[in-house]
């Protein structure tokens, strides 16, 4: 009997725009809606989303109600609703559209406390509300996760310094089942497609790495979403004649590979302290901090007392860790690949701490990210 297909969802900020567009339509209309149409922008498609609920509150504000659906994805906030408040704004308000982060939506500490709502759900809204406000309205859009400060605590989202909340978060409109094994088959038949045109890829495993991507100058054609999936797709790069790639992710997650750990999913295997603190050992770190450093609760918080540990010795501990890290990550790549397929192919490293920022890129790595940036300049 046939596997049958998984179905695709959307994702949070397609139905947090859907609510937002409901609740702009009742204050010029004065009448629900059971479902709106919005235009995804990426892919380029309209779908309809249903409305749970909308009505007027006071005069020139309005509520709405959508509700969460990944489709067959093992995602935490499936079911959850989303209420999108719309007011009539100021005349002197600066923007036509002003969007904020109520309850429930997080804050991003590394952006000066700002909603964590990002640049796709920012185009989103703005692209959607748009065919519907008025020239001379000015509009203030809140959206609110009842839901998001308790899901938030079952995340890793404080690990990036969004506190407090769900982000909105995301490239594409089109939530993928990505946790299931048939996803794999996907990211294979993309892998393919874009090896064909390009010999030099980046692997991201997930949005944050995608998101930080087209700032280091990476050009989108060469990106490749792996989720989980890294030992796979790097043999199937081998496989299909990839010269290079330049793995580009958070350092919690790509560390494992030092390990020799080709899925990251943590249910699988977790070993980040372990590994981290094997290389302390033989760089000398004293048996105290080694300690400290095994018994961190997370890989960030390990991060965190390695920089305050440089910070209070002048000592340059982050550096020298994490550059035989990148390099060890690196060699366990490129021999994984030749194992497996008996293909050689060139692999860098490039870690981000929770701020997005770069902190520790192998000399491969380095390399690498400089002719990705050549090739967006020319």
């Amino acid at each position: 009997m046939p596997t049958p297909s998984l179905r695709a969802g959307y994702t949070l900020p397609v139905f947090a725009c859907a609510a937002a567009i409901a609740a702009l339509r009742w204050l010029y209309e004065s009448k629900p809606q059971s479902q709106v149409s919005v235009d995804l922008i990426n892919p380029d498609q309209q779908v309809k989303i249903p409305v749970e609920q909308v009505a007027g509150l006071q005069a020139g504000q309005a509520l709405a109600i959508t509700r969460s659906d990944p489709g067959d994805n093992l995602d935490l906030t499936r079911h959850t609703p989303l209420w999108v408040l719309v007011e009539w704004a100021a005349p002197d308000q600066q923007v036509p559209i002003e969007l904020r982060g109520g309850e429930g939506v997080g804050i991003d500490q590394a952006r000066g406390d700002q909603a964590a709502i990002y640049s796709y759900a920012q185009q989103l809204f703005h692209h959607n509300l748009e065919k519907w406000r008025q020239p001379q309205d000015r509009i203030q859009v809140t959206v609110i996760l009842p839901e998001g400060r308790a899901l938030a605590e079952r995340t890793s989202n404080a690990a990036f310094g969004v506190v407090e909340g769900l982000s909105l978060l995301g490239t594409s409109g089109i939530a993928q089942p990505l946790s299931a094994p048939e996803q794999l088959e996907k990211f294979r038949a993309e892998l393919q497609q874009k090896a064909s045109q390009h010999p030099c890829l980046v692997f991201c495993l997930g949005e944050n790495g995608l998101d930080l991507a087209p700032s280091l100058g990476i050009v989108p054609e060469s990106l490749i979403k792996t989720a989980n999936w890294l030992g796979p797709l790097l043999v199937e790069a081998g496989v299909q004649g990839v010269q290079s790639i330049l793995l580009l992710g958070y350092h919690g997650k790509l560390l494992k590979l030092a390990g020799g750990i080709f899925h990251t999913h943590h249910h699988l295997a977790d070993a980040r302290q372990e590994i981290l603190t094997a290389h302390a050992a033989r760089l000398g770190l004293s048996h105290i901090h080694l300690q400290a450093l095994f018994e961190s609760p997370t890989a960030e918080a390990a991060l965190q007392l390695l920089t305050n540990l440089d910070t209070q010795t002048h000592s340059q501990w982050v550096q020298s860790i994490y550059k035989a890290i990148t390099e060890r990550i690196d060699v366990r790549s490129q021999t994984y690949i030749r194992k497996q397929c008996d293909q050689t192919v060139q692999v860098g490293s490039a870690l981000f701490n929770r701020d997005r920022q770069l902190f520790a890129i192998s000399p491969t790595g380095q390399q690498l990210l400089e002719q990705f940036c050549q090739q967006t300049q020319d």
